[in-house]
């Protein structure tokens, strides 16, 4: 008898990358043969996100993708978007299926008959039974790896859907973590990427109990010993999560290396009150600072959202203004989308779609600027880089520990290792070139 064939496509986060690449192992464990999406398959298998309104409109077409390449398929529909708006899914022409928040990990369950169905039937659940943890990592798909730590989120920002999509903040355990890191490390990956909702918020127990067995400072010093891991990259922090302990473990780490992602989503505190973060801009600053105290070479990278509601022009140039000023080397920057049941819908001073894609551009333009300078800032230095898989146009690719984007011509014996290099300059495209430290042979 053939084996049948799955596949999968990943909408959103690093996190969601973790998630499928773990609901793929338990395929495999049950005799599927993994495919590439665009090959033919049994199964399409989508992993959904609902962060903005571009991960929504892009399910149709991938649906359609599946379908041209084999009619007969089964399709399934998982995670965030899935959750919020299943029937919306299930009505989707060519879909069969779509799970919730706490089915997507028993999706094999639901799978007696791949028949085609005349609709697509929906399992999912009300979000305050998503109260249990369910460890994941990715590999195989690059040459790194995500590892999620942690689940959901308690925080109530106005404009937000994933507690809604995600349940509540709820973790691992740090035994579990640790031999998740270990089996990761087993298998010749170099870097691990911590991942999660709001990673910083590590600790609460399994079923979202208040109580932190652990915290993230000591999740941290956890993984720091476990042997055979080159890089720990933390993903995503909350900067009023990012305390000065675990900024000061990283300047010393064995592994960690000097890369924060702080979401920001907006230098006003007009702003931030309205969005109900848990600071103002001043702690911002006082992370930012921190961490290039430290470690002057850092890199740090921001979220920021524009066009939310009562932002006028006078806060959005207080926004572009304060991010000017501020030591940071790139920007993550969303168009604020109107997502239902949050409370932003409701705001009064909605931004006109095309002055929130007018400011978007010039974010986007600053972020620009803020990388070239953050690399030129780099050039002469010593660092070391993790070359990736993936030929493209005749060369490969790489990022040094804090980040620096490197490229050389093709070499497929650099593809996962390490190697210590000089910065030398800028190219083209942005992109910087640099010497090997060994023979300094200029690529």
């Amino acid at each position: 008898m053939t084996r049948q064939k799955v596949a999968f496509y990943t909408l959103g986060c690093k996190l969601n990358f973790s998630e499928t690449s773990t609901i793929a192992r338990n395929f495999e464990n049950e005799g599927f043969d993994r495919v590439d999406f665009s090959d033919p398959a049994d199964i399409y298998v989508i992993n959904t996100c609902s962060v903005t309104d571009n991960a929504d409109k892009r399910f149709k077409t991938i649906v359609k993708q599946a379908q041209k390449v084999n009619p007969k398929a089964f399709v399934a529909a998982v995670g965030c978007y899935a959750q919020l708006k299943p029937q919306e899914l299930a009505d989707v022409d060519g879909v069969d299926l779509v799970l919730g928040a706490t089915e997507k990990f028993k999706i094999t369950d639901y799978l007696n008959d791949l028949s085609k169905n005349d609709f697509g039937e929906v399992h999912s659940c009300e979000i305050e039974d998503a109260d249990f943890y369910v460890g994941s990592y990715s590999i195989g798909d690059r040459t790194r790896a995500f590892l999620k730590v942690q689940d959901g989120c308690d925080y109530k920002c106005t404009y937000c859907t994933i507690p809604l999509a995600r349940g509540i903040s709820r973790s691992d355990t740090l035994q579990n973590v640790l031999k998740n890191a270990k089996e990761i490390s087993e298998k010749n990956i170099k870097e691990i990427v911590l991942t999660g909702v709001n990673i910083g918020d590590y600790g609460k127990g399994e079923f979202g109990n208040k109580k932190h067995e652990h915290t993230f400072y000591e999740l941290v010093q956890g993984l720091d010993t476990v042997e055979g891991i080159e890089r720990l990259r933390i993903s995503s922090i909350e900067p009023n999560l990012l305390k000065n302990e675990t900024i000061d473990f990283v300047s010393k780490s064995r592994t960690f290396v000097p890369h924060f992602h702080i979401p920001l989503q907006s230098g006003s505190n007009t702003i931030l009150k309205l969005m109900r973060r848990r600071y103002m801009k001043e702690l911002y600053i006082d992370r930012v600072n921190k961490i290039k105290t430290v470690m002057p070479h850092a890199c740090i990278g921001v979220d920021v959202i524009v066009g939310f509601p009562g932002e006028t022009d006078e806060l959005f140039l207080e926004t572009y203004h304060f991010l000017t000023e501020l030591n940071i080397s790139y920007l993550h920057v969303f168009t604020y989308s109107e997502r239902d049941n949050t409370e932003a819908v409701n705001m009064e001073g909605v931004v006109p779609k095309n002055i929130r894609s007018k400011r978007s551009k010039m974010l986007r333009g600053l972020s620009v600027k803020k990388r070239r300078a953050f690399y030129e800032s780099q050039l002469g230095s010593s660092r070391t880089v993790l070359f990736e898989g993936e030929n493209k146009e005749g060369y490969i690719h790489g990022f040094t520990e804090n980040y620096v984007k490197v490229k050389a011509p093709w070499n497929p014996e650099l593809v996962n290792t390490l190697q210590d290099i000089n910065l030398t300059k800028i190219d083209e495209d942005g992109l910087v070139r640099f010497e090997f430290v060994k023979d300094s042979i200029s690529v």
